[in-house]
């Protein structure tokens, strides 16, 4: 096996069909990367997988193209099913499938929350050859709709396996594995799990990423945030917290110091998700403030910049949160803000990657310049936000959306083109 990786540099000498590596060449993959090696000549013996690598290292195509390949030699419908614990990784695993798979009519449904079920029913009519799904959803399918079963499928893939494997999934995967045949082949895929595969070390941050800490009481914890955005003006960012109302929260407030500033989280509506994440994507908004709901699996290339606002209390989080920045061989950075309450959490993430992190550097005088000006767009936010709590009350609705649906929508005037350097 040590001689297989040395000597296979291309797709060709993996056994890849000519019809895929075409695929491979139209989305950028010039070469394998390293799970894709390990990985693919395994899958081509038909053996099951248990495949370690860190976020942006090609995972998806390493159990997509053995799947695609085995459907060209006996294409039909329901060939594969992939589970994915978030709506986005899911969406996101389909085009990667479609991608792939467009120059030979392979067909790909999405089954996820937060989409009309009649709309995902049509799209089952159809008998496509790949469902990607969350648990839920598909659970809700295979009981609602009918004629949709998948006593065919060839191939059951869990993808951030280590979370489909939580508690909160159990019940839900119960299920799906009786519903599916036992002769099958089963590919699990993490960043943070134990491995079988493994191409890179347990728990590894990949080398391109800057990685630092800065300790700080938590009551200036809002200052540093906002001046490591202004010093950092034109890089793409995204702010992970531990809460739904903190990304609502922070965004306001970035929003009133002139930041270009956008929240996603589990409270929003998929739309609203979609519409902030494309937001982000094209550049729009330049800073998404977000939950874990983003840490997964979403690819966006061009992020320069991970602040975790807020330490996660699980520190296999921290891996795939980091993992949003310096993917594919890119460099990026990561700062986390870690106060008095952090300390233990903070401790926790260092002794799970293994290496101790670097101090971000930062004058604290020139930072507590921002003091009286952060404050009040604090409070102002917080106004805001009380201000509107009412009406969610009376009309069962949610205001943040609402909010939402301005940030995406036509007051686009309000959106500075370039964010004002806040200290000036």
């Amino acid at each position: 096996m040590e001689e297989s990786k040395e000597e296979a540099k291309s797709f060709k000498e993996l056994g890849v069909s000519d019809q895929l590596i075409e695929a491979c060449d139209n989305l950028g993959w010039k070469t394998p990367s390293k799970i894709q090696v390990e990985a693919i000549p395994h899958a081509f013996e038909g053996k099951d997988l248990i495949g370690l690598a860190q976020t942006g290292s090609g995972k998806t195509g390493a159990f997509a193209i053995p799947i695609l390949q085995a459907l060209l030699d006996s294409p039909h419908a329901f060939y594969a099913c992939v589970l994915s614990p978030t709506r986005e990784l899911a969406i996101q695993i389909a085009e990667q499938f479609e991608a792939l798979g467009s120059g030979v009519g392979v067909k790909c449904a999405v089954l996820v929350g937060g989409i009309g079920p009649v709309q995902q029913s049509i799209a089952l009519g159809k008998r496509p050859h790949i469902v990607v799904a969350t648990p839920g959803r598909l659970l809700d399918h295979l009981a609602n709709t009918k004629g949709f079963s998948l006593r065919t499928i060839k191939y059951l893939v869990l993808d951030e396996a280590d979370r489909l494997l939580d508690e909160e999934f159990e019940k839900a995967l119960d299920k799906i594995l009786h519903a599916i045949p036992h002769d099958r082949r089963t590919y699990l895929f993490s960043a943070t799990m134990s491995n079988k595969i493994e191409a890179a070390s347990k728990y590894s941050t990949v080398d391109t990423l800057k990685q630092q800490f800065r300790f700080l009481p938590a009551k200036y914890k809002d200052c540093y945030l906002v001046y490591i955005l202004a010093e950092k003006s034109g890089s793409t960012s995204m702010v992970f917290t531990r809460t739904c109302d903190a990304t609502r929260l922070l965004a306001l407030m970035l929003r009133n110091l002139g930041l270009r500033a956008i929240p996603i989280s589990g409270q929003m509506t998929q739309e609203n998700r979609f519409g902030a994440l494309n937001k982000f994507k094209a550049g729009e908004c330049n800073i998404l403030i977000c939950t874990d709901v983003a840490s997964r699996g979403i690819d966006i290339p061009s992020v320069d910049m991970v602040i975790n606002y807020d330490i996660p209390t699980n520190s296999k989080d921290y891996i795939h949160r980091v993992g949003r920045t310096a993917r594919a061989g890119r460099s990026g950075v990561a700062i986390s803000l870690v106060n008095q309450y952090d300390v233990e959490w903070y401790i926790q993430i260092e002794k799970l990657i293994a290496k101790k992190l670097a101090e971000y550097p930062a004058n604290e005088e020139e930072v507590l310049l921002l003091l009286e000006r952060v404050t009040e767009a604090k409070r102002i936010s917080q106004m805001k936000i009380k201000e509107s709590g009412g009406k969610r009350k009376h009309r069962g609705g949610d205001d943040a959306d609402e909010e939402i649906d301005r940030y995406l929508g036509g007051k686009k005037g309000k959106l500075s083109k370039k964010p004002k350097r806040i200290y000036d």
